[in-house]
């Protein structure tokens, strides 16, 4: 594809606010129409009611799913709540590409789906050809891919700060430990009792505690990196702020295997990404670098314990962790340039 092609743009549940935030980015891609939105609680109406910070955009009124005319259409983006992206995906024309920031198409046993999702999995024939979109570790698959599997915000950071260095063998396989925290954007646009200001705010609590679905994601990543069965205790934590992501992996390191070492790894994995940054020595991540911006920071800090280090990464997890990283993600598979519009810088302060 050359730079001055236009790609026809559609997307699914344009009303939450992963969907915002792709309309929001891809309003200045270049390569990038907007034709379909929607969104089937608002059918009817424009996108301006739904969120009025997008008056100024010229976009399409919101529809039903039903009444999309795929046949028009190059690229959809799926931001559907999980378990309802499958079959309709199924029904969609063969010729779009499908990049699906939802969980339907990332864990590859259908009997984990299950397990983790409370349902069979409705697609399979198209499981087998869903490729996951960690972009900057997954590239080589990723190229001309036509349904993406994008991962969730959580294991987005926690598979870029470790996954390079289980495939080095740098830390134990059987020994990781991610506290996470996420701002409150991570539980989506609805109406529930834990996510009302006088919940959230003033405040900070775990949730999912030893079952929290994004697990057996991250575990299936890093074991195919490490070569071996993985074990990860995982505990998320919502924070009373909008955006943002921040992970603490502790990791025990491989004989000889030196925090710097980690940093090193690191940084030659990296070398030259326009979004995944490693810091130097002493500094570490802050979700407030990273606010609106597609990108990823990583530092690495040794441990008072011996032989233990501590990996902690901070991205804006609607940005890098959902809608910009699936906009990366076309980016690359329809063979544009894989910053373009993203190169936003973050928001300060």
């Amino acid at each position: 594809m050359t730079t001055t092609q236009t790609l026809n743009i559609g997307i699914l549940g344009a009303s939450g606010y992963t969907g915002a935030d792709l309309v929001r980015l891809l309003a200045t891609h270049p390569n990038a129409a907007i034709r379909v939105l929607t969104a089937n609680q608002h059918a009817g109406k424009p996108m301006r009611a739904v969120y009025p910070h997008l008056a100024t955009l010229d976009l399409p009124e919101l529809v039903t799913w039903e009444e999309a005319e795929w046949s028009a259409l190059d690229v959809v983006f799926c931001a559907l709540p999980h378990g309802t992206t499958q079959a309709i995906v199924a029904q969609m024309p063969r010729h779009l590409t499908v990049i699906d920031l939802s969980a339907d198409f990332r864990l590859r046993d259908p009997e984990t789906y299950a397990l983790w999702y409370g349902q069979p999995h409705q697609a399979m024939d198209l499981q087998e050809r869903a490729v996951y979109g960690l972009t900057e570790l997954n590239r080589p698959a990723l190229q001309g891919a036509q349904l993406v599997a994008c991962p969730g915000c959580y294991p987005t950071a926690v598979l870029l700060a470790l996954q390079p260095l289980l495939a080095a063998g740098s830390v134990d396989p059987g020994e990781l430990i991610v506290d996470a925290k996420s701002g409150a954007t991570g539980a989506g646009r609805k109406t529930t009792q834990g996510l009302l200001f006088a919940e959230v705010g003033e405040g900070a609590h775990p949730y999912g505690v030893g079952r929290h679905r994004h697990a057996p994601e991250m575990e299936q990543e890093l074991a195919a990196a490490a070569g071996t069965e993985v074990r990860l205790s995982f505990t998320p934590h919502l924070l009373p702020m909008n955006r943002g992501e921040l992970v603490s992996c502790y990791v025990r390191l491989s004989d000889g295997t030196t925090a710097e070492d980690l940093r090193t790894i690191l940084a030659k994995e990296y070398d030259g990404e326009p979004f995944v940054h490693v810091l130097p020595e002493g500094e570490s991540p802050a979700t407030r670098n990273v606010r609106g911006s597609n990108m990823a920071v990583i530092g690495v800090f040794a441990d008072r314990v011996p032989g233990r280090a501590i990996v902690i990464a901070a991205i804006d997890n609607l940005v890098k962790g959902s809608s910009g990283q699936a906009i990366q993600n076309m980016n690359l598979v329809t063979g544009l340039e894989e910053a373009t519009g993203l190169m936003q810088q973050p928001l300060f302060p």
